[in-house]
Parts: structure tokens; C-alpha cells; sequence
């Protein structure tokens, strides 16, 4: 474990969406148990898994934007063009 706390300011609001996706997958169980239709599992299933999907690209996107910038913030500028296309194409995954 890292001994050092690492919180960006994106951090609460990924709370708060994993938080609600947890609320949301219970809801999911509840609705197995009692006999739901598939498609209405379905529909919150897909809709917890976008919550999910986008706090992770969200909680990468931070990273990159925070963490690999004090990496490469020394170089000169022609120099991190790489970088920041990178930063810019992995916002389309």
C-alpha cells in the first residue's frame, strides 16, 4: 500500500458515481431474486456498467492529465507533442 495519499480533485465525484453504480447493482440483485424480466435487468445492468466504465475513464483521464504532466512538464515543449496527443487520442477510448 501506498503510504502517501494520492486524491485528485476528481476523486469525490468518482466516489459519489461508484457509490451510486453500488446502489444500483443491489438493486439489480433485488430484481433477480424477485423475478424481474430480463430486459428490465438488463437495462440496469447496462446502466451500472456505464457508471462504472466511466468513473474508470474518468479516474485514467485525471491520471494522465495530473500525474503524467509532472513527469513530462520539464520538457520542452516539441518535445512532450507526443505526450499530449496520447493525452488527447485516449479520451476516445
Amino acid at each position: 500500500m501506498n503510504e502517501h495519499p494520492h486524491v485528485h480533485a476528481s476523486h469525490p465525484q468518482i466516489v459519489k458515481r461508484l457509490k451510486r453504480s453500488h446502489g444500483h447493482l443491489r438493486t439489480v440483485i433485488e430484481m433477480l431474486e424477485s423475478g424481474r424480466t430480463c430486459l428490465d435487468i438488463a437495462q440496469q445492468l447496462h446502466a451500472v456498467e456505464k457508471a462504472i466504465s466511466q468513473a474508470k475513464k474518468t479516474l485514467i483521464q485525471d491520471h494522465l492529465d495530473h500525474c503524467l504532466d509532472e513527469v513530462v512538464a520539464p520538457l520542452e515543449r516539441d518535445e512532450r507533442r507526443s505526450i499530449d496527443d496520447f493525452k488527447e487520442i485516449i479520451k476516445y477510448l
